[in-house]
């Protein structure tokens, strides 16, 4: 039995072991992502607000349309017009009108946020590789393999 059985006090094994790889994988996911909010928390941001200003850090010009964003994040975020007002009130996003189609609204890093989210990202990426730091190389490579699998399955991927 996996070590999932004794960190939910289950005695009883799943009947199909991919149900035990499942809940294996939700809850490493979400130990990860704890990790990830308790560093998180003294700068008032959350991970999806984080997601967005490094999606933003790397687009061209540090702007993109908002439903761009919305396709190029890590979780699903079906209130992307809500995530992004967040930004905005702390002053870390700005919004502007698209250059040919005013039905388009384009988010802009603003220096803030910039400066906000370069000197977060050392820190998120020291958990991301600590979060992994007991996998060998060859490990980490296989898993990301059949991570990408497991998306690429009908229905697993969005």
């Amino acid at each position: 039995m996996g070590k999932i059985y004794d960190e939910l006090k289950q005695s009883r094994r799943y009947p199909d072991p991919r149900q035990e790889a499942v809940i294996a994988l939700l809850r490493t996911a979400d130990v990860l992502r704890g990790r990830i909010e308790a560093a998180l928390l003294p700068h008032q941001v959350s991970p999806e607000q984080y997601n967005v200003l490094r999606i933003l850090r790397g687009a061209p010009d540090r702007s993109l349309p908002t439903l761009e964003i919305a396709s190029r994040m890590i979780t699903r975020a079906p209130n992307i017009t809500r995530l992004i007002d967040k930004l905005v009130q702390k002053k870390l996003v700005s919004r502007c009108d698209h250059d040919r189609d005013r039905r388009i609204v384009v988010v802009k890093l603003t220096p803030r946020g910039l400066d906000l989210v370069n000197g977060i990202s050392t820190t998120v990426d020291d958990i991301d590789a600590g979060g992994l730091a007991s996998l060998s190389r060859a490990q980490v490579d296989t898993l990301i393999g059949m991570l990408d699998a497991v998306r690429s399955e009908p229905g697993g991927a969005r």
